[in-house]
């Protein structure tokens, strides 16, 4: 049995066809040189399901929140000012979510709703999303594992790696619980 075959059994199963197995149906056909009888047959039934309404699709979104394009569109800035100054590369997606983490969401359900906050935010909440994107960007330049990014641990060499790479270690973490230690 195929992954269409599957979807399409556990959508009629449900009732709901999700928006990721819409996504996967979609994945499959886009990919493939050519479905089979069976994979047609089965988005045939998915067809009938949905046109009788014994399957119901659920909307991709029915909520928007505002903080997310309002925090990418500062990242990007704040991004594009540090690459086109240094030779770092930051990760977009990990700097956003950085900082998405430390804001309040900001939902709305409505265009209307949606520019509410809009305005809500950047009245109310502009210079906290600032010092949160810098802040994001700071923690990744100083993340041992950034792609691209600083790494200490690369700067021990010579026949006494392991123990060399494990004092950093043990050095950058002690300096975490008593700043005074070096």
């Amino acid at each position: 049995m195929s992954s269409i075959e599957k979807i399409v059994d556990q959508a009629l199963k449900d009732g709901y066809l999700t928006p990721t197995m819409e996504a996967e149906v979609g994945r499959i056909c886009d990919t493939a040189a050519e479905l089979s009888i069976e994979e047609y047959m089965a988005l045939d039934r998915l067809m009938g399901a949905l046109l009788t309404g014994q399957v119901v699709a659920v909307p991709r979104k029915q909520f928007i929140n505002v903080m997310e394009e309002l925090v990418l569109a500062e990242a990007i800035t704040r991004v594009a000012e540090v690459e086109s100054t240094t030779e770092q590369t930051l990760d977009l997606a990990d700097i956003a979510a950085y900082a998405l983490n430390r804001l309040p969401p900001l939902y709305a359900t409505t265009e209307g709703g949606a520019t509410y906050q809009r305005q809500r935010a950047q009245e109310e909440l502009q210079s906290l999303i600032t010092a949160q994107v810098q802040e994001a960007i700071a923690a990744y330049l100083q993340k041992p594992d950034a792609p691209g990014g600083p790494s200490r641990l690369k700067e021990v060499v010579g026949t006494k790696v392991v123990a060399g790479q494990l004092s950093i270690l043990l050095r950058d973490h002690a300096q975490k619980f008593d700043p005074g230690a070096s």
